[in-house]
């Protein structure tokens, strides 16, 4: 539309229109003020006009000096300015005076003139007529229509990651979002706005779907529609009141019959609900509020007489249909306030999907694990249906065997459906009332020490539940074999390797009891993963003979499971080759024997795998989207901190990073923090060493080290010494750096007595990297020198490319020391530097720079004399700076990684935003592109 104001070289320009048309929070306003300052705008008379309520004009002059008098009316505003840009915003409040100024000035408008008007179709006066009535716009005037789109879920992603952190928004959160928003900016922005500046929504972790719903409604929003439903006549108001009450649309019988409405009376208030913009056709045949928000408004300041006389004719209209809709009959009982005929709903609920055979009694001793012969037992995942159930559990008064039938319904599909809280606190209700019966009470005491253990991260809870289900579950030997393999599982923290071997030996005796092939195939999958994940060498045995070709579809479940358990373990012991392999057939199996729940663990897998592998292009894309899929996903999130450490992007590494500072617990317990503590063991220890790291580099020695103690203490328990490969370097770091290498030749030492006869190259190559750091400590030079060589080429076969430059990079700083062959050195950091710059690790490449500069006598030789002129373009020290500025780094960050002094830096900083033409350093990661700064 820029060429209405410039024209181009075709000839002059055409006057153009542009009718914006939405409802209230659509972003039209966002669109007139980007368009006003758009340079183009800026070169021309320009005048911007908004309607009031009371149809009167507020004029402005956007390039009036300040202080200016306004123009009292439009007309003398047009005289005065005669602009080339007018922009009319709430068309839709204009009078008539003004609506036949806007008319006659586009029935003949100026050669070069753009007109912008917002109006909502709703509040026309006259149905499609922005203006009031038709004009008769001249044939040279382009006349275009448009109405900006609701906001994707893309969008709507980045909003809330932009205000909330992306960290801390799952997808589930993010759909809810968007799914009670309809994608209304004006709401988005509204709804998280309340969560960021609510006391909760400070301190929370991850935001779900019902942190929407916490929300409430935006107060501009309830007010709007509030107002819109209360100016109908009042006879035409219960349609509306049946629209809130159903929740969804529905068609115009069902809201008459809802509403109470017989005769034309449903038609005629349906008609007027869509003519006042209360409710609006969301597809053919089918009507309900624009926002589902809007429902919720008007739900809320019903009468309570009123709403249960609607919720009364919802249940029975629902109940005459085949099949039943049970959820929903169940809702709008409850609502009715009819207790009974809500229990006697539920049961029907329960009944249809929660997995019992024909004469109501449970079959389960023949399955194991998620992946069963039942199929879904959750009934396609349907919330309302475990929300329905948990609110039953609650009711006072429900008779034991009743309670104890559904709380054993809910149990069974707490596995497959919505991981609620609200599912885990309604078990731990039952699972130890005395009057629960007998049978059920192992049964579902497993499922909610699964549901804890494997699901809420509640490790310690989950333990305590698992561990007594076994013992109650002795009669009953497949079900209590789910529960010690359970335990078995050397994943989580709490157990160390020897109990996770003890309980396997228990799950193997019980499942060799139960006789049943997918129980046997289940923990021979549990013992391969235990071998594997210790770097066993037995392991690969166990894993070529789980059976994937199996008649069984839940054995064959087990042996996908086993398959990607141990393709994770695999990756953490350095064999990438084949943990690709396992992991490729894993998931394969997985699909074609419909286990897709296993997916999310191998996508969590190559994540870390394509981390070490240096196939970081996409990689943080990749990251993103898991993690925000999973609130758990603490694999991504380790991995997205690892990215943005090498980056220099500092404070995004600690805000992904799953952990933090240890803090003390008691004075007699070591320190703990409840984060690390909620991660799988080795994604803590993972983490704890890029946190040490991050701690080295902002020179915070003390807490470098605490966090080093901790995590040790935390391995030492588990016992997995092949998982010290990420965290045993950094350990020795931060105990050298701080002045204590016994400790750190002490730690050493035990890490290499764990892995000793263990099949882990990565531990091994960690190894190596240790005994470099304890050389140079010791001022043997020439010993590091050798030994990080070996650990370059160590981490190059695996291959770990990453880690292999950072080793090159210290075998050059000690072969610059010994002064033997500087030009070799020199030569070896400009390909390190190369390798780190192709990987996309910005701040490590600029280190390798900075060291390069200070120590490289060919460089220097090779340096022509005198000093450059760059006038307006930044020397390459002024672009290292920016570049690294634009990561966030403070200026006393940069000047220790590129050896120069916090002043030095400052006057570089401030070049660089001189020659970019900018004001803060914010925009430097607009206006710089740095080298580094490739994939991922």
């Amino acid at each position: 539309m820029t060429c209405a104001l410039s024209g181009d070289a075709e000839g002059p320009a055409r006057p153009a229109l542009l009718l914006v048309g939405g409802e209230a929070g659509m972003g039209k306003s966002e669109l007139v003020r980007r368009l006003l300052e758009s340079p183009a705008a800026r070169c021309v008379p320009r005048l911007a006009v908004t309607f009031r309520t009371s149809g009167g004009p507020d004029v402005a002059d956007p390039g009036a000096a300040a202080g200016s008098v306004p123009h009292p009316s439009l007309e003398s505003a047009l005289a005065s300015v005669r602009p080339a840009l007018l922009v009319v915003e709430d068309v839709h409040h204009a009078d008539e005076e003004n609506l036949r100024l806007l008319r006659h000035l586009l029935s003949d408008p100026p050669a070069r003139f753009m007109a912008v008007l917002t109006y909502r179709p709703g509040q026309l006066s006259r149905p499609g007529l922005p203006l009031g009535r038709a004009v008769d716009y001249p044939s040279r005037l382009s006349v275009t229509r448009c109405s900006p789109p609701p906001l994707d879920e893309r969008q709507v992603r980045a909003l809330a990651g932009e205000l909330l952190g992306a960290q801390r928004c799952t997808q589930e959160f993010v759909t809810g979002l968007h799914r009670r928003s309809a994608g209304i900016p004006q709401v988005v922005v509204d709804l998280l706005c309340t969560l960021r500046d609510s006391s909760g929504g400070r301190n929370r972790r991850h935001f779900t779907a019902g942190d929407v719903d916490e929300a409430g409604v935006p107060v501009r929003l309830a007010e709007l529609v509030l107002d819109r439903a209360g100016a109908l006549p009042e006879r035409h108001r219960p349609v509306v009141w049946a629209a809130a009450v159903l929740g969804e649309p529905a068609g115009a019988r069902d809201l008459a019959t809802v509403a109470g409405l017989t005769g034309d009376g449903g038609h005629e208030a349906l008609v007027a609900a869509l003519n006042g913009s209360v409710l609006r056709e969301t597809e053919q045949g089918r009507y309900g509020f624009a926002v589902p928000l809007e429902a919720s408004a008007v739900y809320e300041e019903l009468p309570g007489p009123v709403r249960e006389r609607l919720h009364e004719r919802a249940a029975a209209m629902l109940a005459d249909r085949a099949p039943v809709p049970w959820t929903r009959v169940a809702r709008h009982w409850q609502g009715g306030g009819r207790t009974e005929d809500w229990l006697r709903a539920a049961e029907h609920v329960a009944a249809g999907g929660c997995g019992e055979s024909a004469d109501g009694n449970p079959e389960r001793d023949g399955d194991f694990g998620e992946g069963d012969e039942r199929g879904d037992v959750a009934g396609g995942g349907d919330e309302a249906r475990f929300a329905l159930l948990e609110q039953v559990l609650g009711a006072v008064g429900l008779p034991p065997d009743k309670r104890g039938r559904l709380a054993l319904n809910l149990a069974r599909g707490a596995m497959f459906g919505p991981r609620s809280e609200g599912t885990a606190r309604a078990l731990r209700g039952i699972v130890d009332d005395p009057a629960l019966p007998a049978a059920a009470r192992g049964e579902m005491r497993l499922e909610l020490g699964l549901l804890l253990h494997n699901q809420k991260r509640r490790f310690e809870e989950g333990r305590a539940e698992l561990r007594r289900a076994a013992e109650e579950l002795t009669e009953r030997p497949a079900l209590a074999a789910r529960a010690t393999a359970a335990l078995a599982n050397p994943f989580f923290p709490g157990l160390g390797l020897r109990d996770n071997l003890a309980w396997l030996r228990r799950a193997e005796e019980a499942a060799a009891a139960s006789g049943d092939r997918t129980t046997r195939t289940a923990v021979a999958a549990c013992r391969a993963t235990v071998l594997m994940n210790s770097g066993d060498p037995e392991a690969w045995g166990l894993v070529e003979r789980l059976p994937r070709n199996s008649p069984r579809r839940a054995e064959r479940q087990q042996a996908a499971r086993g398959l990607c358990n141990t393709a994770n373990g695999a990756v953490y012991l350095g064999h990438h080759r084949r943990a690709g392999e396992l992991l490729l057939e894993g998931v394969e199996l997985a699909v074609r024997s419909g286990a897709p729940f296993l997916e999310r663990v191998g996508r969590g897998t190559a994540l870390l795998r394509d981390w070490l592998t240096g196939r970081w292009d996409g990689l943080a894309e990749r990251c993103t989207g898991l993690a925000a899929e999973d609130g758990v996903a603490n694999d991504a999130r380790v991995v997205l901190a690892l990215l943005a450490l090498a980056k220099g992007e500092w404070a995004a590494a600690e805000d992904w990073l799953p952990c933090g500072e240890p803090r003390p617990s008691g004075a007699s317990e070591p320190p703990a923090c409840e984060a690390w503590e909620a991660c799988e063991a080795p994604v803590a220890t993972t983490a704890a060493g890029a946190y040490i790291r991050l701690r080295l580099a902002r020179q915070d020695v003390d807490s470098a080290e605490r966090a080093a103690a901790w995590a040790w203490e935390r391995l030492r328990r588990k016992g997995v010494w092949v998982w010290g490969a990420p965290l045993a370097p950094w350990v020795a770091e931060a105990h050298v750096r701080a002045g204590r290498p016994s400790e750190a030749r002490e730690k050493v030492g035990e890490f290499a007595d764990g892995i000793a006869g263990r099949d882990a190259p990565s531990a091994a190559a960690a190894l190596l990297w240790c005994r470099a750091v304890l050389a140079e400590e010791d001022g043997e030079v020439e010993a590091a020198f050798g030994r990080f060589e070996e650990a370059a080429a160590a981490y190059a076969r695996l291959p770990h490319p990453y880690a292999s430059a950072l080793m090159a990079e210290r075998a050059g700083r000690c072969a610059f020391l010994l002064g033997s062959d500087a030009e070799a050195a020199a030569r070896r950091l400009g390909e390190t530097v190369e390798q780190l710059t192709a990987l996309g690790a910005v701040w490590d490449a600029a280190r390798v720079r900075a060291t390069l500069r200070a120590h490289g006598p060919a460089a220097a030789r090779r340096r022509a004399p005198g000093r450059p002129s760059y006038a307006q373009r930044m020397s390459p020290r002024e672009g290292e700076v920016a570049e690294l500025a634009a990561t966030g780094l403070t200026n006393r960050e940069i000047a220790a990684t590129l050896h120069l002094s916090p002043r030095t830096v400052e006057q570089h900083v401030a070049r660089a935003m001189r020659k970019l033409g900018i004001s803060s350093r914010q925009a430097l990661a607009e206006h710089t592109e740095p080298a580094g700064r490739g994939p991922g």
